[in-house]
């Protein structure tokens, strides 16, 4: 199964120049604990980094640093990682696992945003092919128990 199969393609994303308040404000209407930051080119929008809401309760609520004075680009991780939609998802899974995170932005062959992939897409769709596995072995025993009485 490809990575764009299962992302969610509705992504909400900032440009580094976006004071860090209207960014949290943008995660809490949209409910949403990391956004895409982007840098719009040729190609589209391309993902230069991610803004978590970790990264803005560890780095400025805890240091005390007021929100309304800095900027996304100030506050993001830029050491992106970033899986395109033709890559499988056992690979995507590889990447997350090897950085401790638990969401990717999904790019394009152009490599501009097309999406973002969380560890909690994964597992719906585990817990769905579990589901059939079970539903498929409880069939299985009602033909039997039917069949040889």
């Amino acid at each position: 199964m490809d990575v764009g199969e299962i992302c969610t393609r509705t992504v909400v994303y900032a440009h580094r120049e976006l004071v860090l308040s209207e960014a949290a404000r943008l995660m809490r209407n949209h409910h949403v604990g990391s956004i895409v930051v982007v840098q719009e080119t040729d190609a589209g929008r391309v993902p230069i980094g991610m803004l978590t809401d970790r990264d803005i309760v560890i780095g400025v609520v805890a240091a005390e640093v007021d929100a309304r004075t800095l900027s996304v680009g100030e506050v993001m991780s830029a050491d992106l990682v970033c899986v395109r939609e033709q890559d499988s998802v056992f690979d995507a899974l590889r990447a997350m696992r090897g950085r401790g995170i638990r969401r990717v932005p999904v790019t394009d062959a152009a490599g501009a945003l097309a999406g973002i992939l969380a560890v909690d897409d994964v597992l719906e769709i585990i817990s769905e092919q579990l589901r059939d596995i079970v539903r498929a072995i409880g069939s299985e025993r009602t033909h039997e128990t039917q069949t040889r009485g």
